[in-house]
Formats: structure tokens, sequence, C-alpha cells
């Protein structure tokens, strides 16, 4: 997950500082569980990338692939792949150009359909 997208991470007061800053007292207790991040194969792999497991792609992150391609338009198995072939920096300068605001240049929230800054509403990519 791109943590740059998340509400979490993008709200004004108290934002979470994002996925594996677990001393982060603003991460959402839900995020502080995720199965993913706390993956025992993940933490043995070289990279910290699910795409290095050797259950890739795995039951959990097929699952949470499929809810946030159908809520939110976005996957993460997707973002794995890009990763895998074309590296981090390309990634992130990537996910800047494509979830940023159109009209005002403010990060969008891959949980919302507007922007948090100007309120302009956008369309998501779908699968």
């Amino acid at each position: 997950m791109n943590c740059g997208l998340c509400i979490g991470h993008l709200r004004e007061r108290k934002p979470c500082g994002g996925c594996g800053k677990f001393d982060d007292k603003n991460m959402p207790q839900g995020c502080r569980n995720c199965i993913i991040v706390n993956c025992d194969l993940l933490a043995q792999t070289e990279s910290r990338f699910c795409f290095d497991c050797t259950k890739y792609p795995c039951t959990r992150l097929k699952n949470l692939d499929k809810r946030y391609r159908t809520k939110y338009g976005m996957s993460m198995v997707e973002n794995l792949t890009f990763i895998k072939y074309r590296g981090l920096d390309d990634f992130i300068r990537n996910e800047q150009a494509r979830w940023s605001c159109k009209v005002c240049g403010a990060g969008l929230s891959v949980h919302r359909n507007f922007c948090l800054n100007c309120k302009t509403e956008f369309k998501k990519n779908t699968y």
C-alpha cells in the first residue's frame, strides 16, 4: 500500500506515520493488527516486499487486493508488480502523478472520491 494515499496518513490532525511504524501513536489499531504487515514470511524476505515471498500472492493479499480494487480502484498486486520490475523510485513518481489533484495539486486519498484540500471530486481508475 502506498501510505501516502491513506486517509489516516493524509489527515491534518494526528496523521499516521505509515505502515511499519508501530511506535506511531496515531496509527489506527486496525493497521497495527494488519496480518500482512505482521506476516512472519514477509519478515523473512530480503526486500520486505510480498513479491519475494514463496507464497506470493497469498490468500490474504489476494483478498486485500480484491477489496481495494472493488472499493477504491487500486490494486496491491499491480503495485507490487510495478515495484518489482520498475523499482520503488519509479513507483513513487508514478503514484505522485496518478494521485495528485488536477485542480490544486494536493495528494488524493484512495479512501475518498474528492480532494481533501479543495473538495473537487475525481474518478478513480477501476479494475
